[in-house]
C-alpha cells in the first residue's frame, strides 16, 4: 500500500532518454573541433603580438655612423655625437660603440683578416627612441650638424615599410586560418547535430503523434543538444588552455616559439568556446527538429 502511493513512483519521467550511447561521439567530435579552433586562436594572437613587436623594435631605435674630422679621434667624435643626441627630445639613450664592437659588426661582411689595425673603422652610435614620439632622421641630423659632427643617421625607415607589410600579412594569415577553422568547426557541429537528431527521428515521431507541438519538440532537443555542445566546448577549450599553459610555462617568455610569443592573457581566448558551441548546437537542433516535424505534418 505504501509503494502504491509513493510520490516518487508516480513522478513523470523525462520525455527524452536521459542518456544515449550516441551522445558520446557527438561530444567528442565537437570537443576536438573546439580544441583546434582555440589553438588556432592562440596562434593568431601570438602572431599579432609578434608583428607588433617587429615594428616597435624598428621604430624605437636608430643608428648613427660617425666620421671623425681632422684633428679628432673616432672615439671622441662618437662620444660627442652621443652626447649631442642624448639631449634631443625623444631620445631615451644614446650609446657610442667602441672600435671592438664596430669591428665585430663588420667582421661577418669583410672577414676577420681584412680588419687590419690601420683600417679606418667608422664609429657607431646606437639610439633608443621613445616609441610614442620618436624624433625623425631630419631632427637628429640637424642636431648633429649644429654640433659640427660629421655623421649619417639611419632611422630604419627603409626597412619599416617592408616589416610592416610582412607583419600585416602575418596578422591576416593568422586571422584567415582562425576564421577557416572556426567556420569549419561551426559547420561540422551543425552537421553532427542534425545527424544526431535524424537518428532520433523515432523519438520525434512519438512526441509528434502524441500531440506535442513543433515548438515544444524543438525546444526539448534544443536544450538537450545545447547542453552537449556546452560540455564539448568546455572540454575542448579547457584542453586547449591546458596545452597553451604548458607551452607558456616551459617556453618562458617566448611562449610557442621566439617568433610567436604567447601571453597568459591569450589563454582567455578559449573562454567563449562553451558558449559558442552551445549556441551553434542548440540552434542547429531546433532548426532540424522543426524541419523533421514539418515533414510529418
Amino acid at each position: 500500500m505504501t509503494a502504491l502511493f509513493d510520490v516518487s513512483r508516480w513522478r513523470p519521467g523525462p520525455l527524452l532518454p536521459p542518456r544515449d550511447a550516441r551522445d558520446g561521439a557527438l561530444v567528442f567530435v565537437v570537443a576536438v573541433l573546439c580544441f583546434l579552433a582555440c589553438l588556432t586562436a592562440f596562434a593568431a594572437l601570438a602572431a599579432n603580438r609578434a608583428a607588433h613587436g617587429w615594428t616597435s623594435q624598428l621604430t624605437g631605435s636608430a643608428t648613427v655612423v660617425v666620421r671623425a674630422r681632422a684633428g679628432e679621434t673616432p672615439d671622441s667624435a662618437a662620444a660627442r655625437a652621443a652626447e649631442t643626441l642624448a639631449g634631443v627630445r625623444g631620445v631615451v639613450e644614446a650609446q657610442a660603440l667602441t672600435r671592438e664592437k664596430a669591428e665585430a659588426l663588420l667582421e661577418p661582411w669583410i672577414g676577420k683578416d681584412a680588419l687590419v689595425e690601420d683600417l679606418p673603422t667608422p664609429r657607431l652610435v646606437t639610439l633608443d627612441l621613445d616609441p610614442k614620439a620618436p624624433p625623425t632622421a631630419q631632427i637628429l641630423d640637424k642636431a648633429l650638424r649644429s654640433a659640427g659632427v660629421d655623421a649619417t643617421v639611419d632611422d630604419h625607415s627603409r626597412w619599416i615599410a617592408d616589416i610592416e607589410r610582412a607583419a600585416n600579412m602575418a596578422r591576416l594569415a593568422a586571422l584567415g586560418v582562425f576564421t577557416l577553422i572556426a567556420a569549419a568547426a561551426a559547420a561540422v557541429i551543425a552537421f553532427a547535430t542534425r545527424a544526431g537528431l535524424a537518428a532520433r527521428r523515432d523519438v520525434i515521431e512519438v512526441l509528434h503523434f502524441s500531440g506535442a507541438e513543433r515548438g515544444f519538440i524543438a525546444g526539448l532537443f534544443q536544450g538537450r543538444f545545447a547542453m552537449m555542445g556546452a560540455l564539448a566546448g568546455l572540454l575542448g577549450g579547457a584542453s586547449a588552455a591546458g596545452i597553451g599553459a604548458l607551452l607558456r610555462y616551459f617556453g618562458g617568455g617566448a611562449g610557442l616559439a621566439p617568433v610567436l610569443p604567447l601571453a597568459w592573457m591569450d589563454l582567455l581566448a578559449a573562454a567563449p568556446a562553451p558558449i559558442a558551441a552551445a549556441l551553434i548546437a542548440g540552434i542547429s537542433a531546433r532548426l532540424a527538429a522543426s524541419r523533421i516535424v514539418g515533414e510529418m505534418a
